[in-house]
């Protein structure tokens, strides 16, 4: 009886070890490769992006690097697209690809109103276009420059995201981004209240901070965290009373430890909605770019549980997404660090986040 248990377990063991590697064979979280180094073209895949449409595509961005792990070269701006909640992905599209220059940062936002989903991206780290989807993500407009409509006289390096965008309860698109000039890097945002037809340069934070994403809190304020490239192993972060306009001073949220690497925020639920107010954020829960975990917010952005670890070994940027079935998408760089090896894409549960602490009713 032993040795046909014995037996019997190894098999188990066996057969998980043969799965897809891909796929996480697990009760938990389920795990897919999105963006594979070496596959389509592309020796290394970097900077995820992603958002669902209101037909409920999710749309996984990023750049595609042919000449190696560096910010700066030939670098294409991609996308890949799954109609089943992250289970299977499309084919490989390619959004902006011309000569041997640096298409990237995409920071997506879809209009909830029309439709219409826009992706602002950056060339060569220093010009700023936005294109545009009505169709999910199957066909993009002709690429409009606004660089000089959001870029100050003296800025150097530029860079939209990385990551999601947000809409305002108000209908502003507003877009998270970074610069530099010759005193250092600083995060701003810019926005649009026409629905992309025109934008604006919106309030600018002070030197020290970097990449950044923000979150619409339920009072209708907007909190902005912060890449912080200053010691201290530490998020950075402001919040504004006017959509982005203006900025109160930068803070260090000594609750929330991560390298100097960006990080990504997402509502969940609102409590009108959903029963209770839930905000995520997800980064390398270490001073290190390892140990990718989630952490959940029931007061907005205040305080944060302790983080569920979603992946314990190298891994660096992300972003978040809530999926058609009221789960969470997670879209993280994994694997050994240089090169990147991949970007993969998690779905989770809520009450796996909470530690079955929490659960929503769908």
């Amino acid at each position: 009886m032993f040795r046909k248990t014995f037996y019997g377990l190894i098999c188990c063991l066996l057969a998980v070890s043969m799965a897809s590697p891909g796929v996480l064979a697990s009760s938990g979280p389920e795990s897919t490769d999105v963006f594979v180094g070496g596959h389509d073209g592309y020796p290394i895949y970097r900077i995820p992006a992603m958002v669902v449409s209101n037909k409920g595509t999710v749309l996984a961005f990023c750049e595609g690097r042919k000449t190696g792990i560096f910010d700066h070269g030939n670098i294409d701006l991609v996308l890949k697209r799954s109609f089943d909640n992250g289970k299977t992905w499309g084919p490989l599209q390619v959004i902006q690809s011309e000569g041997f220059k640096t298409w990237g940062n995409p920071a997506p936002v879809v209009d909830r109103k029309t439709g219409r989903i826009w992706l602002p991206f950056c060339l060569d780290n220093n010009r700023v276009f936005v294109v545009y989807s009505d169709d999910d993500g199957k066909t993009w407009s002709e690429r409009r420059e606004i660089t000089d409509d959001v870029k100050r006289a003296g800025w150097g390096w530029y860079a939209t995201g990385p990551g999601h965008s947000i809409q305002l309860s108000s209908g502003r698109l507003l877009v998270p981004c970074d610069h530099g000039t010759a005193t250092g890097m600083a995060s701003h945002v810019i926005y649009s209240d026409d629905h992309g037809k025109t934008w604006k340069l919106g309030g600018v934070l002070e030197k020290g901070t970097d990449e950044s994403m923000a979150l619409e809190t339920a009072d209708g304020r907007v909190y902005l965290t912060m890449r912080n490239i200053y010691p201290g192993k530490r998020r950075a972060y402001a919040w504004s009373d006017n959509g982005g306009g203006d900025w109160t001073p930068v803070e260090i949220e000594e609750e929330l430890i991560g390298p100097t690497c960006q990080a990504s925020i997402l509502r969940f639920t609102k409590e009108v909605e959903h029963d209770r107010d839930r905000v995520l954020f997800l980064n390398p829960a270490s001073e290190d770019r390892e140990n990718m975990a989630v952490r959940i917010s029931y007061d907005e952005a205040k305080t944060w549980s302790r983080p569920r670890t979603l992946y314990a070994g190298p891994a660096a940027y992300s972003d978040m997404a809530v999926l058609p079935d009221l789960t969470v998408g997670a879209l993280y760089e994994r694997g050994r660090l240089w090169p990147y090896r991949r970007i993969v894409f998690t779905r989770m549960e809520i009450d796996w986040i909470s530690r079955n602490k929490d659960k929503i009713s769908k």
